[in-house]
């Protein structure tokens, strides 16, 4: 089998790296994807100046012109939505449903932040002064910095880049180290999209040289980053000591409310899609699941029974719900907490170990504990796998303290009848995002993606809102003469 080796672009060209790193399919790891090259520092220097010299161009440019190069990524994304889902299946694991609804999502946000070039307005107000005008002008910061994970390798990208690009900033994109195809795939299309040489380029590569060239350079003016707490927070700490933007998006560990009064059977649903599909690896996965007493005993039976029937197996296949996880060191991390929640004392109620396949890959049973203390890790520790925990609470008090008792809050849920209740606990909840009787992973990608606490810093992303971070504000006052 002849093995393809996939370029950098870098100012309108596309050029090999100082080495290459190989993709490999979880589902089957006798499938090798491709060899993608791997950036140095010099060449994402080379990057970020090209990026900062096509920037005067970009900027100026009309917000027609803007429109149509996103509307023509958009509808070629859209147009290869089966193809981008099946390379987003086979690299990453997540099943070829969601993988292809994914890709679909890219494409409307692409579409979506064309429509927003032809927004990039600022404000009129009346001066508090007699004969002076007063406007506030909105323009783009300059080279953008787009770092993204790995488990939404063509929706995160796609949510970062767009906005960028459609607010007249140039773009250096460096995707996730594990999941290179489906970015690569992106890039080669908004390569093709009729943007000036620099305004977009590609570096692939590990974050401690590329990622970190990044964040240093003194021409990147801001970076918007979606990663673990640990790693953002540095690079915040670095980004903040050179007086760039930022806009982080972080952990979570994301709480979903049952109260006795709940539908149970929605209850189940809510808890089995939130924290079990795409394989639990979401930052708004409900991993936290907080039921009170009247309904504990029925839910955990009734779900349990369902994650018994979860067909686990190859993303391609047709009748696969849950994927294999999506490295060997993901696996590692998920029996790890496994095993440190059962020594904590905890009761592994259902799934919790590896899974055989027709093909060798990293197949993992989603994992539901009870009995299980608040302090405990399994409880407070972003896994990023397929592990729930239930914690019983006596009433809707105790479940609203316990959900807030978090150092994270992006996503919480409640499932419940209760007017009253769920009011009060969208009001309450320390959270940027809240479902009601809904799973806490799903989003809408024009409104705003935010969270709290250590899940996020800096401006929301999606929708409006993150022209806060992608253009910023000048003030001119102008005197009529006398």
């Amino acid at each position: 089998m002849t093995v393809n080796l996939f370029p950098n672009y870098i100012a309108g060209t596309w050029a090999a790296g100082r080495g290459a790193a190989t993709n490999i399919n979880p589902s089957d790891l006798n499938d090798t994807i491709g060899d993608y090259a791997q950036a140095s520092a010099d060449q994402t220097a080379q990057a970020i100046e090209a990026a900062a010299a096509a920037f005067p161009k970009w900027r100026a440019a009309s917000p027609l012109i803007r429109f149509e190069a996103l509307d023509r990524i958009g509808s070629e994304i859209l147009a290869r939505v089966d193809e981008l889902g099946d390379m987003l299946a086979r690299e990453e694991g997540k099943t070829l449903p969601e993988a292809k609804a994914e890709a679909h999502r890219a494409g409307h946000l692409f579409k979506y932040f064309a429509a927003e070039a032809y927004r990039t307005t600022g404000d009129i107000y009346q001066s508090l002064r007699e004969g002076v005008s007063l406007k506030v002008l909105r323009e783009p910061i300059g080279v953008v910095g787009v770092i993204t994970p790995w488990n939404f390798p063509l929706a995160i990208p796609a949510w970062k880049i767009a906005p960028a690009l459609a607010y007249g900033n140039t773009v250096v994109f460096k995707p996730a180290e594990l999941v290179p195809g489906s970015a690569w795939m992106l890039s080669d299309i908004i390569a093709r999209a009729g943007l000036p040489d620099g305004v977009f380029n590609l570096v692939m590569g590990k974050g401690r040289e590329v990622g970190e060239a990044i964040v240093t350079h003194p021409k990147v003016s801001g970076v918007t980053f979606t990663g673990s707490t640990p790693v953002g927070r540095n690079m915040g700490a670095a980004l903040f000591a050179r007086g760039a933007k930022m806009q982080l998006e972080m952990g979570g560990k994301n709480p979903l409310i049952v109260l006795d009064d709940a539908d149970l059977d929605l209850a189940v649903h809510c808890a089995l899609q939130g924290s079990f599909f795409s394989t639990g690896q979401r930052c708004t996965a409900s991993s936290r699941l907080i039921v009170t007493e009247g309904i504990h005993d029925a839910f955990v039976d009734r779900l349990c029974t369902a994650m018994k029937d979860l067909r686990i197996g190859d993303a391609r296949a047709a009748d696969t719900q849950i994927g294999p996880v999506a490295s060997e060191a993901q696996l590692a991390i998920d029996k790890r907490y496994v095993s440190q929640a059962v020594d904590d004392g905890a009761t592994l109620a259902a799934g919790g170990g590896e899974v055989e396949s027709k093909t060798p890959g990293h197949y993992f049973a989603p994992a539901l504990f009870t009995d299980v203390s608040p302090q405990a890790a399994v409880a407070r520790d972003e896994i990023f796998g397929p592990i729930a925990a239930v914690l019983r609470v006596p009433d809707y008090d105790a479940a609203l303290a316990t959900a807030n008792d978090c150092e994270f809050g992006l996503s919480a849920g409640i499932v419940s009848r209760d007017a009253a209740k769920i009011d009060h606990f969208s009001q309450n909840a320390e959270s940027g995002m809240i479902q009601v009787n809904l799973p806490t992973a799903g989003m809408d990608f024009h409104a705003p993606f935010t969270g709290r606490k250590g899940s996020s810093y800096g401006a929301p992303e999606k929708g409006s809102y993150c022209r806060e971070f992608f253009t910023a504000a000048k003030v001119v006052h102008e005197g009529r003469g006398q």
